[in-house]
């Protein structure tokens, strides 16, 4: 086991990889840059806008790559952890972020809509954390954090799929972390509460008031926040696994 004289706390990541899906924008973009500030080499994933992401790179420096693939597809999953194993020589941290919202009322949900957002947030973390525990467990290292949400503790009207998704995370962390506890990987959730992003942009602004007037703080968290704690459960939360670090201001209380 690592001492703790033989950390460096500057850098507790130098030497490490890091994979953060949905690292191009909002809550990914600041756990790439968190990560990054760690030491961390991190492979920024990215669906669609290569542009917002070669933004992010800038921000990270030589060690940092881009790596286009939709997380609820199956194949391309495997061939970006596959890719990014290569270029790095390993990976030790996966940070299983990519998500989207879709929202109303469940006898208005279209089922695409439903599908969309499971596929991306549940099945997605599936398709991840299937094809990069056998490498972390080979290794005797792994940490793997997945952005869950405070939604998926106390539900709210008109998030019957975001919720569904993000509560059924929680589940897969504490049944995961059984999994790959013995051989040194640690799998826990954050989960954040209302934050400002592009994908909460989308929250129509009744919902947000009433999100907000729930919440103990009275404002929104920023992503920087949520970093955060995605970098003590990378850096150092060793010892902690199978739970959910929810960061939400008071939301869920």
């Amino acid at each position: 086991m690592e001492s703790a004289q033989a950390v460096d706390r500057s850098a507790p990541l130098a030497g490490r990889t890091a994979l953060v899906t949905g690292g191009s924008r909002g809550i990914g973009a600041a756990i790439s840059r968190e990560l990054n500030a760690a030491g961390a080499d991190v492979a920024v994933n990215y669906r669609s806008d290569r542009a917002a992401a070669e933004a992010v790179l800038a921000d990270l420096g030589e060690g940092a790559s881009a790596w286009q693939a939709d997380v609820a597809d199956g194949e391309a999953v495997s061939k970006m952890v596959d890719e990014v194993t290569a270029r790095h020589g390993g990976l030790d941290v996966l940070v299983v972020n990519a998500g989207v919202w879709r929202g109303g009322p469940i006898d208005r949900l279209a089922p695409a809509d439903w599908s969309l957002v499971v596929d991306t947030s549940l099945t997605g973390a599936y398709h991840l954390v299937r094809a990069a525990l056998p490498r972390m467990k080979e290794a005797g290292f792994g940490r793997v954090i997945v952005v869950s949400s405070a939604i998926g503790l106390i539900g709210f009207p008109g998030d019957g799929a975001y919720a569904a998704a993000k509560a059924g995370l929680l589940g897969f962390v504490k049944s995961i972390s059984k999994e790959g506890g013995r051989d040194g990987v640690t799998v826990n959730a954050v989960a954040p509460g209302f934050v400002e992003t592009d994908m909460t942009g989308e929250v129509p602004e009744r919902a947000r008031e009433r999100m907000l007037s729930r919440t103990s703080l009275r404002r929104p968290g920023t992503p920087e926040e949520i970093a955060l704690a995605v970098r003590f459960l990378a850096c150092e939360g060793s010892y902690v696994t199978g739970q959910t670090l929810v960061v939400d201001g008071g939301l869920s209380l």
